[in-house]
């Protein structure tokens, strides 16, 4: 997988150009499109198990730790998101990733994951041991890629030009802070300590210029 995208790209071929432009934007999406057919097509009950047996909560982390950190990024609860999420990846993932090329951004993005998920499991773990959730908290779905994509939305603030970017800034801090503030679930801190991790990245972005018009699909 390369780390920088290369000039140019494909006019002629908008879509390939685009794709080939962010290539683990669109591997990342492709498997989690395929992990979306089989909950769609799995009976219930294999359904269930899957989704357990791929998500990052206590019980897998305390059993396999490297399986569900890595196998809970790339499934969703629900198919029918998967369209949101589509449009997501290309909103945030994308253009970070030919920002600062496939290196950088996977770094940002998979730091965030890890990090988050465990600070918010070990959050849980310390709330099960005082008895201020009960212990089946240990075994309830958590996966998702919404993690990486809080941290490509905090990195991606330094891609745009000041005074946009404070204002870009102010809305994405609230739409994560807020629910963490109002309805101080696990996943709300996930998302806030990813969109953390995300701004804390800038020192990747040193070098790499601001938004500017790009002179084609495969432009950096």
């Amino acid at each position: 997988m390369p780390s920088k995208t290369s000039p140019g790209g494909e006019p002629s071929r908008p879509i390939r150009s685009w794709v080939r432009s962010s290539p683990g934007t669109h591997v990342w999406l492709a498997v989690i499109a395929i992990t979306s057919l089989v909950i769609a097509l799995s009976p219930d009950g294999l359904e269930t198990y899957l989704l357990h047996r791929n998500s990052s909560n206590l019980h897998q982390l305390s059993h396999h730790p490297v399986r569900a950190l890595l196998a809970s990024a790339f499934w969703i609860e629900d198919p029918a998101d998967l369209l949101l999420y589509a449009v997501l990846f290309e909103a945030l993932h994308a253009p970070v990733e030919r920002w600062l090329g496939t290196a950088k951004w996977l770094f940002t993005v998979a730091t965030a994951h890890i990090a988050a998920t465990l600070i918010s499991q070990q959050v849980v773990l310390v709330a099960i041991r005082l008895h201020d959730v009960p212990r089946s908290m240990a075994h309830v779905v958590d996966i998702g890629v919404s993690y990486g994509l809080a941290a490509s939305a905090g990195i991606l603030a330094y891609r745009l030009p000041r005074p946009w970017r404070w204002f870009y800034l102010a809305g994405v801090i609230a739409f994560f802070v807020v629910p963490l503030v109002m309805d101080r679930t696990y996943t709300d801190l996930g998302h806030a300590i990813s969109l953390a991790i995300g701004l804390a990245c800038y020192p990747l972005t040193r070098g790499e210029k601001s938004f500017a018009p790009e002179q084609g699909p495969g432009a950096h």
